[in-house]
């Protein structure tokens, strides 16, 4: 079973909740009822599971007098085999976004108290499904992803010493011992093919074959398909779908700006701007805005017209390119622009699960760039990507422009810190 984080937050949402749900969103096929059912079954005598999505005649609970009291009778008439037991019963509310009157309800079960409630749902679903009222103060939400680096690391079988010991490298700007960092940049390119879904990884273990992995993620990109065609409006479809799929076109450029001209010959803001909105609510894709000024607070300065855009899941992204490209990948041989532009996306990949906000910085003609920007202790943090190694013009000119405090190169090479730069092994970007 693969070990997630998102157990632990759960486990302080039990500890710490007072007349409140939870509600577990985030994009197709990361985990959220593997997790939820998982941690039921580990901390309470009983878990009453109800699916919308598999029993869409569970839906009648939640119609008419939705106090508390009267959804629980009518639960107990529904569902099989049911059991409560005040203070020690899980109801799990899965697919929440098929029932928008129990998203509804969830204030109510809250305000009850009896039992403890976690509702989870794709980001599809709860974007674009119609609910009466949102149970604003009763209801508490995570974000879930899919697996970090960390995490793929704790499916291989290092636990939380290794990590520790790795992380000391990081905290004291130790040079890593070379095959230590050999054998971690080989993980780490593994890491970019397989990703982190869930069902990617756990065959990677089962099997350690590329190939099956690959399948798999073509098997997950074929519903994300089938998603938009169920959710999207006609006319919109097929322009969601080629956004989608010209975001590995759009990173394989010197500049990776997103631009809607290499979606389609005559593309548009006009003609492609819901699409794109509509693959960020769906949680496939994620925006990230250039600033004008690397200042705090940097949202202030986001130009919303200047952006780039990247995967999800960095495993998606590179089946986007195909088996041959994982390929050398893996075998570290693959050489031109895309190779930038798929290490860029695994570094945003990596530093978004960690809940960063994250910008980029490009000033006008100047071709000089910073592939991201976070607030970090009160000041604007620079982090310029390489895919391998090599000079850092645009990190040595915001340097002598901006002067921050901190700054970081991401490398394929080791750690070192000179000239006000902080250079790291791309792995490393799990304790930035």
């Amino acid at each position: 079973m693969l070990r997630r984080k998102i157990y632990d937050m759960l486990l302080a949402w039990k500890k710490s909740k007072k007349q409140e749900c939870l509600l577990v969103k985030g994009a197709r096929q990361v985990g959220k009822s593997f997790i939820i059912r998982k941690f039921g079954q580990d901390n309470y005598s009983s878990v009453i599971e109800i699916n919308f999505y598999e029993h869409p005649e569970y839906k009648q609970i939640f119609e008419g007098d939705l106090s508390a009291s009267e959804i629980y009778k009518r639960m107990s008439l529904y569902v099989p085999n049911i059991s409560f037991a005040e203070g020690d019963t899980l109801i799990f509310l899965d697919e929440i976004q098929h029932c928008p009157n129990a998203r509804t309800a969830i204030k109510f079960l809250a305000m009850d108290g009896r039992y403890d409630v976690i509702s989870s749902g794709s980001l599809l679903g709860l974007h674009y499904k119609e609910i009466v009222s949102v149970p604003v103060g009763y209801e508490r939400q995570l974000d879930m992803y899919a697996l970090d680096f960390e995490e793929f690391l704790w499916a291989y079988g290092y636990d939380e010493n290794a990590v520790a010991a790795l992380k000391e490298y990081f905290t004291t700007a130790t040079k890593i011992p070379f095959s230590l960092n050999e054998k971690l940049h080989r993980l780490m390119r593994e890491y970019l093919v397989v990703g982190g879904m869930p069902a990617v990884v756990n065959l990677f273990f089962e099997t350690s074959s590329f190939q099956s992995v690959y399948k798999e993620q073509c098997s997950i990109l074929q519903e994300y398909e089938t998603d938009i065609k169920k959710y999207a409006g006609i006319y919109n479809r097929q322009k969601i779908r080629d956004c989608y799929w010209s975001v590995p076109r759009q990173l394989a450029k010197e500049y990776t700006k997103f631009r809607y001209s290499a979606v389609s010959a005559n593309g548009s803001t006009r003609k492609y701007q819901n699409a794109l909105d509509w693959l960020i609510d769906a949680g496939m894709i994620s925006k990230v805005c250039n600033v004008s000024v690397p200042l705090m607070p940097l949202v202030a300065y986001e130009q919303p017209a200047q952006f780039k855009v990247y995967v999800t899941d960095i495993g998606l992204l590179t089946a986007m390119y195909g088996f041959e490209t994982q390929t050398a990948l893996v075998n570290d041989a693959l050489t031109g622009p895309a190779k930038g532009g798929i290490y860029e996306n695994l570094i945003f990949d990596m530093l978004n699960k960690r809940g960063y906000k994250l910008n980029y910085y490009k000033n006008g003609d100047n071709s000089q760039e910073i592939e991201f920007l976070i607030e970090q202790n009160g000041a604007v943090v620079p982090i310029e990507v390489k895919s391998k190694s090599g000079r850092t013009l645009s990190l040595n000119e915001f340097l002598r422009n901006w002067a921050p405090p901190l700054s970081y190169k991401l490398v394929g090479a080791n750690l070192g810190v000179s000239d006000g730069k902080f250079t790291i092994p791309h792995y490393l970007a799990m304790f930035i």
